[in-house]
């Protein structure tokens, strides 16, 4: 079986996402400069189906964070940045093929039938709770990894029910002054996390955790 884990990018002042954060900017004001440092990569260039890039140390990460996935878990608003039923006729921000290339499980409330995308990217809906999702993630990923696309509240969810193995957050050296914390109220003595690795870029810094059981 593999690992559950997450990568996710934040600010020096612990943001994941910018203030003021819609549906015609779904990262926040300001938030899209997170990731300035993976849009760069050759390896997100490659995937996203643009050339050239940066071949570097920000991209051997983004080529490791995606090398033994087999499937992901979603919250709903990454999916759509919506709350109330789910739009039908809404294929996600990411076009006909979307980068995973793998079974996407989406946190939702509400019920919809899965959407085949081109590329072996296939939206599952799962409105039950986060361990259900969980466990539909793992059979369809095998010995490969899972890995919790975002957001920050649904890597706080599963933080907080033991469910996380490691993680990554990248830290770019930027200050959003306000928005959505990625660790908010996790402060307590019931996670326990032991440094694995820090990797030191000038557009950001790594940094991986495993979760002490």
């Amino acid at each position: 079986m593999g690992k559950v884990t997450f990568n996710i990018t934040m600010s020096l002042d612990g943001y994941s996402a910018g203030p003021n954060p819609r549906a015609d900017e779904p990262l926040g004001d300001g938030g899209e400069r997170l990731h300035e440092w993976a849009l760069r990569s050759a390896a997100w260039r490659e995937t996203h189906g643009y050339e050239d890039g940066a071949e570097d140390r920000n991209s051997e990460i983004v080529r490791e964070s995606t090398a033994n996935v087999g499937a992901y878990l979603m919250g709903r608003k990454m999916f759509d940045g919506g709350e109330g039923p789910l739009d039908e006729s809404w294929h996600g921000w990411w076009g006909e093929n979307p980068p995973y290339g793998v079974p996407v499980f989406v946190l939702t409330h509400h019920e919809r039938e899965p959407l085949e995308m081109q590329g072996g990217t296939t939206f599952e809906f799962v409105n039950d709770g986060i361990e259900p999702a969980l466990e539909r993630a793992r059979a369809a990923a095998g010995e490969r990894d899972v890995v919790i696309a975002g957001g920050a509240d649904v890597a706080q969810q599963y933080l907080r029910a033991g469910l996380v193995d490691e993680f990554q957050v990248s830290v770019a050296p930027i200050l959003l002054g306000g928005g959505v914390r990625l660790l908010d109220g996790l402060g307590n003595d019931e996670i326990a996390l032991e440094a694995d690795r820090a990797v030191h870029t000038p557009e950001a810094t790594h940094l991986r955790y495993r979760v002490v059981r």
